[in-house]
């Protein structure tokens, strides 16, 4: 299955790996292990069932009719600027990569603490919990799904400029996203589930080398280069990034197309 190769190749699907293994070494060998559960690739590459696949051949045979040539009386517009479509593609993976790796300012209490440290210095402790971190996720994942859906419609919209090919591909482009919206959606709202136990992946880790050095600890080291919310940063940028790619997976299949219509034509 295509898909199923596309999301198993994945930057995401690695990642998530990775971390999967991460904690089933942390949990030891002697440690009870829960069932046994689908490769992750495999979960996420159960998007089609039967009533779908009938919606989808349906469309494809409506997509199969669409006229190859202007309706009598109707202007085409300007023609296909490949060149346009390319600059406004890497302005907004551009900046969205920006926006997810930006680093954040440390958190600082409401108040002085017990210990008379000012309010206005960083309080390690209160990033020490989830809670500190997920809202933050949520709100990134927010804004990369407004920008990538107005890219979606602007790419769509530039394509029906172009051959018969591309306004075909226009429209089974848009019937997937409305086939498979949802089910995108329940995938990226799993994520910072991920994320969490990453977090409590990472505070473990780092309490298990305290105690076997028998070493204090020291939360200003934290977010240190080294320190455990230092590479948890690391971790969220990468699960933010990862989810990027896959993303962008059809924006980049519609530019594909236009790119190679566009050197067809050229040569």
């Amino acid at each position: 299955m295509i898909l199923h190769h596309r999301l198993n190749s994945s930057r995401l699907v690695v990642l998530l790996q990775q971390w999967a293994r991460d904690d089933g070494a942390r949990a030891g060998p002697t440690a009870a292990q829960p069932p046994a559960q689908p490769d992750v690739a495999e979960q996420l590459s159960q998007w089609l069932g039967p009533v779908d696949a009938v919606k989808l051949s349906r469309a494809l045979h409506a997509i199969e009719a669409l006229p190859h040539e202007p309706a009598s009386g109707e202007h085409p517009g300007a023609p296909l600027d490949v060149r346009a479509v390319e600059r406004f593609f890497e302005k907004t993976k551009t900046e969205l990569t920006a926006l997810l790796t930006a680093g954040i300012a440390p958190a600082k209490p409401l108040r002085a603490r017990a210990d008379n440290t000012s309010a206005q210095a960083p309080d390690p402790q209160a990033e020490a919990d989830f809670s500190a971190h997920g809202p933050r996720y949520l709100d990134l994942q927010r804004q990369m799904d407004t920008r990538l859906l107005a890219l979606r419609a602007q790419m769509r919209h530039a394509l029906t400029k172009g051959s018969v090919a591309l306004r075909q591909l226009v429209t089974l482009d848009a019937v997937m996203e409305q086939m498979l919206g949802a089910r995108e959606q329940r995938m990226w709202a799993s994520l910072p589930g991920q994320l969490e136990r990453r977090f409590v992946h990472r505070q473990h880790k780092h309490q298990q080398r305290l105690q076997a050095s028998g070493a204090a600890d020291e939360p200003l080291r934290w977010r240190q280069p080294g320190g455990w919310l230092w590479a948890f940063e690391q971790d969220l940028q990468a699960l933010l990034l990862a989810e990027l790619q896959v993303r962008l997976q059809p924006i980049t299949g519609l530019l594909d197309a236009a790119q190679q219509e566009n050197t067809g034509l050229q040569e």
